[in-house]
């Protein structure tokens, strides 16, 4: 998490991206502190990276789009939501429950907002979620797949990876913003329409 806000910092990113990282990496070294109380502060710094990412997806667009489809999209995310809750409710420490509840609805309201926002963010939000989901599992002492840690960190990270790329894309800059504005056809921005019109200028001058 460093290295990529580290990367997002020199790309000249979103501030908030950066935070939003920031605060993943801190809920990343606090969940490794163990016991109960390290496992709450560690979720609360992915929450406030949540926060971001949310000011983030509805600064660039994420929750845009025709009513009727947004609200379709978030109820579908909320169902999500209660079910994962509902099924882990009765395997959850009881102090553990509502902090989980109140987690797991900023968390999806963070993956649906990121489908808004284009493919990239589609696909990390939804892997966040599912590394997330997959530690609460663990929470509730579900059986879990061999070798549990690999997969949690590896669709957290790709879901941070994705999550990056979107609002990079979605605010011109990053590989995927670089690569749509040099699209073969695509209408010319203000400032390469100045600079078309001030060449045509020079041009007819000479």
């Amino acid at each position: 998490m460093p290295l990529l806000a580290l990367w997002v910092w020199r790309l000249r990113g979103p501030r908030g991206l950066v935070w939003g990282l920031g605060w993943g990496w801190g809920g990343d070294v606090l969940l490794e502190v163990g016991g109960t109380a390290g496992f709450l502060a560690g979720m609360g710094c992915f929450a406030a990276g949540h926060v971001c990412y949310l000011g983030l997806f509805r600064r660039y667009g994420g929750f845009g789009g025709p009513r009727a489809a947004v609200r379709m999209r978030c109820a579908a995310y909320a169902a999500v939501c209660v079910v994962l809750v509902v099924a882990l409710w009765p395997g959850l420490d009881p102090g553990m429950r509502v902090p989980v509840a109140l987690y797991s609805l900023l968390l999806t309201a963070m993956a649906a907002g990121a489908y808004g926002l284009g493919t990239a963010a589609r696909i990390g939000g939804a892997l966040f979620l599912l590394s997330d989901s997959l530690i609460a599992t663990d929470l509730a002492d579900w059986p879990q797949l061999p070798g549990p840690g690999v997969w949690v960190m590896a669709t957290y990270a790709a879901g941070q990876m994705l999550l990056a790329l979107g609002v990079l894309r979605a605010a011109g800059r990053g590989p995927l913003a670089a690569r749509r504005g040099s699209a073969a056809g695509e209408a010319p921005g203000p400032a390469s329409a100045r600079g078309v019109r001030g060449a045509a200028a020079e041009a007819g001058q000479r």
